[in-house]
């Protein structure tokens, strides 16, 4: 199994502004996903990390990433290939609560 991980975009805006059958569904999704074993966050805020030529740490508060909507949440999953992954996605809350998420496979040594 390839492992994925999923970046959830989405504001407080869009999800009051989906149904709330269709939430509680994306929330259940997302619990059935936890028991089969996806690794699953919401965010807090972002430090970014630098130490360019190992010359020293420096730190900034805030993220790198720009986009409409701010980072919401990560998951790590596995799944065969990044069609399955795509199905396991599109039913999170993100995804059906106006925002969208990205699949990133995950590359490991």
């Amino acid at each position: 199994m390839a492992k994925f991980i999923a970046i959830g975009y989405g504001d407080r805006a869009g999800y009051e502004q989906t149904d709330a059958t269709i939430r509680n569904a994306a929330h259940d999704h997302d619990a059935r996903l936890r028991e089969a074993g996806a690794v699953m966050g919401t965010t807090g805020q972002p430090v970014q990390v630098r130490n360019h030529n190992g010359a020293g740490t420096r730190t900034d508060q805030g993220p790198f990433m720009h986009s409409e909507l701010p980072v919401a949440g990560f998951t790590m999953i596995e799944a065969a290939d990044i069609e399955e992954a795509t199905r396991l996605i599109s039913e999170t809350p993100c995804a059906v609560a106006q925002g969208v998420v990205e699949i990133w496979p995950l590359a490991t040594p």
